[in-house]
């Protein structure tokens, strides 16, 4: 058992490596700069007509929807960043779920501002109903996540058993399996997407939300990842308290996950409750730790 928890650390250490995350770091920059270039090309080559798409391409109609991709782009990092934090504590991968969620409905927000109309009654149009609901939910998620990040600098600083240590060898284990199988996924989502986008077109299909388009799938696989960690962290605690307040956070995984098969205000108001559920577990846990 020792050569495996070994065999997890070293490999977990040499993938995400400091080194290897300020050469993901730099790649993310710079792929989000060319793609917001050729994105911006594109818009601005569709609009004089020098090609045509054979499906309906929302995203290449307004310039403003460039800021679509290099955001894109970001919350892949985002999850790389995930991934990295997994091993460290239950707190501070919900935070950076949190966190990947709220630019995700930025993301969207960039997306949907070209589907405004000024010409109708503001509230009877979708598009713009979705747009309110999103600014004012990123303005409460933003607040509620910060609210939460200040709790969780309060926790305090817990040296490192032996028993701790092998829970925290178990969780690099998750990080290192979770890696190529969030990358097979994220290929296969957007593959099946492209292909899609070209069914729709010959067969009057419903396409996908974009915006949806891998997230369904990682927020799934993030919830099984999350309640393996649960599991196994039974075997290293036995404190009521820690085991309501791990399991508090699985279920705010579930609200985000759910809030993907939802539109307009449900979705939003789905976030911000998994958001506040999570204050509200890590307040008690807080005050239940201060008592004993």
């Amino acid at each position: 058992m020792a050569n495996t928890y070994n065999f997890f650390d070293t490999a977990f250490d040499r993938i995400f490596s400091d080194k290897n995350q300020k050469r993901i770091e730099r790649a993310t920059l710079w792929f989000s700069i060319i793609g917001f270039i050729i994105h911006l090309i594109l818009i601005y080559s569709k609009k004089f007509e020098l090609f045509q798409t054979p499906f309906e391409a929302r995203l290449l109609e307004d310039p403003i929807s460039a800021i679509y991709t290099p955001f894109s782009i970001i919350l892949v990092y985002e999850i790389y960043l995930l991934i990295v934090y997994l091993p460290r504590s239950f707190t501070t991968a919900v935070s950076k779920q949190f966190e990947i969620i709220s630019l995700i409905i930025i993301r969207r927000i960039f997306g949907d501002i070209p589907k405004v109309s000024l010409d109708v009654n503001w509230f009877e149009y979708a598009a713009n109903r979705q747009l309110i609901y999103d600014l004012a939910g990123i303005l409460l998620l933003y607040f509620l996540i910060y609210l939460f990040n200040q709790r969780r600098e309060k926790l305090p600083k817990k040296d490192l058993s032996n028993r701790l240590k092998r829970f925290v060898s178990s969780k690099k284990a998750v990080s290192v399996v979770l890696l190529p199988v969030l990358i097979f996924t994220s290929i296969y989502s957007i593959s099946t997407w492209f292909i899609e986008l070209f069914m729709v077109n010959e067969n009057t299909l419903e396409l996908s939300d974009i915006n949806a388009v891998f997230y369904n799938e990682f927020f799934t696989i993030l919830i099984l990842a999350d309640v393996f960690i649960l599991l196994l962290s039974f075997q290293y605690t036995e404190r009521y308290s820690q085991l309501i307040r791990n399991t508090g956070f699985v279920i705010c995984t579930i609200l985000i996950r759910l809030s993907f098969a939802t539109s307009g205000l449900t979705n939003v108001l789905l976030i911000l409750s998994s958001v506040l559920f999570g204050l509200l577990i890590l307040r008690i846990y807080q005050a239940i730790e201060k008592e004993s």
